[in-house]
């Protein structure tokens, strides 16, 4: 009997039951990817629809090697199948790599190399009818007639090789279902369902039983059935709550903890334990009692309190709403600076109200005595006692500016260089001095702030420089500068000018320049003291934006 009235003499049990099985393998394998759409995430979307499409044509392309009328036909879909299986390796990639949100497939370097290494092997698979060396063919009877693969060496370590790769893609599953607090069993089940046909491949390589060809395409059709039509709420609950490295809790719609991941169960152990399907107000009542769109959750361990914000967003599959997410994000370092800045503020606040009332007004009473005592003599030390206390309340005042001035800034705006220059220069005694602006600048500042900037420079520049100085303001490459022609400052006193009650003259405070310092670093700017190069003082403000 020849090989093709062989192969066609009967069409026994065994023979409808293969056929039967991979038939239905490709049935319900594209069957699933009329629910494609319902994958939210595109990558994911793109992998799976890959891997179904692919295995749904390698089982189609199993039945026509099985019912092909001879030889050369079913070896043609032998072939077919070869290349198609293959693929169906860097789909599985894909789509294992995008679920658990890593970044493999989308690295270029990665898809190149495999793209090469796919059309090498194809090449190889579909040139061996010239070279025999992938895989030899025989007509053997048992289980039924059929054209039996001897398959070579090539084919072995092709074949090694990707189920090492597939082998990753379990791993990156496995590690992304033990990272979340959920009860993956039935994705496991699912996931293993994929890689149980290998014990068949091996048994049909083995045992003249069963018959020498890849059993993949049903695995992955029972792993589509179950994922697409029982297990995509949790299948898509997993992969949102994993891909986060924040805690997250899933509420279903009922308010109701649905499920947590691991990171979550970390950070409220006392609160998750047990709490699935507990509602929400009894397990997070600060949550549930709040209408903040943001919330802040306080939560106490030995190295003291740590805060994190929450975000919530809604969870939705298969085309139904099916509850929200709790994204919980680490704000520690923020809120502990935020709050130590309050702290701050509110001390600064009590001490510029002790300053301005329990100082003033002791002194309000003692220069009104000192009045009422130079009326009624005419000793010059009541004349000393009172430019004394002149003095002190023009260092009150300009303390209390001080400290103003070095509270952040919440709002800032465009100014123009010049036009605040101008301004601030119209707000200060300046006798004969002239004010020159050598260009145009406009960058965000506390316009008040700015002002008193420039009205402290201004000032500091007239009482050392003389009444006739000439002060220059001009851009320059990070920000702008501010200089005189008046004798300068030596270099080393620059350093110390901007220190609180450093001053050279007599009756200043020494609290001007450090306005300046206070100022400068509310904005976020530096300052730097130099000099000009034709002599006088020069101060550089830098990282203005």
């Amino acid at each position: 009997m020849t090989g093709t009235s062989a192969m066609t003499a009967g069409f026994g049990a065994v023979k409808l039951a293969y056929v039967a099985a991979f038939a239905a393998a490709a049935i319900l394998t594209f069957g699933s990817l009329a629910r494609i759409g319902d994958v939210q995430d595109a990558d994911t979307r793109r992998g799976l629809a890959w891997l179904l499409a692919g295995s749904g044509s390698w089982a189609a392309s199993t039945v026509g090697f099985l019912l092909a009328p001879g030889p050369t036909l079913s070896v043609a879909f032998h072939t077919i199948g070869l290349v198609i299986g293959l693929s169906t390796v860097g789909a599985w990639l894909y789509f294992t790599s995008a679920y658990t949100s890593r970044s493999v497939h989308r690295n270029p370097t990665l898809r190149r190399i495999a793209l090469a290494v796919f059309l090498l092997v194809v090449a190889v698979k579909v040139t061996n009818p010239i070279h025999g060396l992938y895989y030899g063919i025989e007509v053997v009877q048992t289980p039924f007639p059929h054209v039996a693969i001897q398959n070579g060496v090539l084919h072995w370590t092709v074949m090694g090789a990707s189920y090492a790769l597939s082998a990753i893609g379990y791993f990156m599953l496995f590690e992304r279902f033990e990272a979340v607090s959920f009860d993956t069993t039935p994705l496991l089940v699912l996931v293993g369902l994929t890689g149980l046909p290998i014990v068949l491949d091996i048994a049909g390589f083995t045992s003249p039983a069963l018959i020498d060809v890849t059993y993949e395409p049903i695995g992955v059709a029972v792993f589509a059935t179950g994922l697409f039509f029982v297990f995509l709420d949790q299948f898509q609950a997993v992969r949102v709550a994993g891909e986060r490295d924040d805690p997250v809790v899933a509420l279903d719609t009922d308010d109701r903890i649905h499920q947590f991941n691991q990171a979550a169960e970390q950070v409220f152990p006392d609160r998750l334990r047990g709490a699935i399907g507990e509602p929400l107000e009894s397990v997070f009542p600060d949550l549930a009692a709040s209408s903040e769109e943001k919330q802040l959750v306080e939560v106490t361990d030995t190295s003291g309190p740590q805060y994190y914000r929450v975000a919530t967003t809604p969870f939705t599959g298969a085309q139904t709403h099916l509850g929200r997410l709790l994204v919980f994000t680490d704000v520690t370092q923020e809120e502990r600076a935020r709050r130590e800045q309050t702290r701050q503020n509110e001390r600064l606040d009590r001490f510029t109200s002790t300053v301005s009332h329990d100082l003033r007004n002791p002194l309000t009473v003692a220069r009104g005595r000192l009045e009422i005592a130079a009326e009624e003599t005419d000793s010059e030390h009541v004349e000393t006692a009172l430019s004394a206390l002149e003095r002190m309340e023009t260092m009150i005042e300009d303390l209390l500016d001080l400290a103003r001035h070095g509270q952040p800034i919440d709002e800032t705006e465009p100014v123009s260089l010049s036009t605040a220059a101008t301004e601030a220069w119209e707000m200060v005694q300046t006798h004969e001095a002239t004010l020159e602006v050598a260009g145009e600048r406009t960058f965000e500042a506390d316009p008040d702030r700015l002002a008193s900037l420039f009205e402290n420079l201004f000032r500091n520049a007239v009482e050392h420089a003389g009444p006739d100085v000439t002060v220059t303001v001009e851009p320059i490459e990070e920000g702008f500068a501010v200089g005189d022609d008046g004798p300068g400052i030596p270099p080393e006193e620059r350093s110390k000018v901007l220190e609180s009650g450093y001053s050279t003259a007599d009756s200043g405070t020494g609290f001007g320049l450090a306005i300046v310092s206070e100022v400068a670093d509310a904005h976020g700017w530096s300052v730097q003291v130099t000099a000009r190069e034709a002599g006088g003082a020069r101060f550089e403000f830098s990282g203005v934006n």
